[in-house]
């Protein structure tokens, strides 16, 4: 079903002041993204090794989802998400499972994804990103 953590977000209100940290640790930067649909400029950072990424989120407006985020709870983990081969079988594995979904149906993610959002209520409090390439 699942092949283990994508990425890391994090709501941030600047891409670049945050930006040089990560750069420092060795993680190389990707090209930013806009994701309108969302509402949001993404920057991803990729180890050498592979594994994880890390992904930095932007609000594009103050009343997007990653805007919205900020304002309530600050700058910080935003989401973690997971690689699925087939997301349509996962939402509806999960759901089966009584588990609530944001995206009963896959959205346009950052470079071409397909991604849908699992309802914190049924995570133990953790927004989790469902992500097909």
């Amino acid at each position: 079903m699942t092949d283990g953590i994508d990425h890391i977000g994090i709501a941030t209100n600047s891409l670049d002041a945050h930006s040089q940290f990560w750069i420092s640790l060795g993680f190389i930067q990707g090209k930013d993204e806009l994701n309108e649909e969302q509402g949001v400029k993404i920057r991803f950072f990729q180890a050498h090794s592979g594994g994880p990424k890390i992904e930095l989120l932007e609000p594009l407006t103050p009343e997007s989802p990653i805007g919205q985020f900020l304002a309530k709870r600050g700058e910080g983990v935003q989401q973690i998400a997971v690689k699925t081969t087939d997301i349509i079988s996962t939402i509806n594995q999960l759901q089966t499972m009584g588990v609530r979904m944001i995206n009963d149906v896959p959205v346009s993610g950052a470079n071409g994804t397909k991604i849908a959002f699992v309802h914190p209520s049924s995570t133990g409090g953790v927004l989790v990103e469902l992500v097909e390439h």
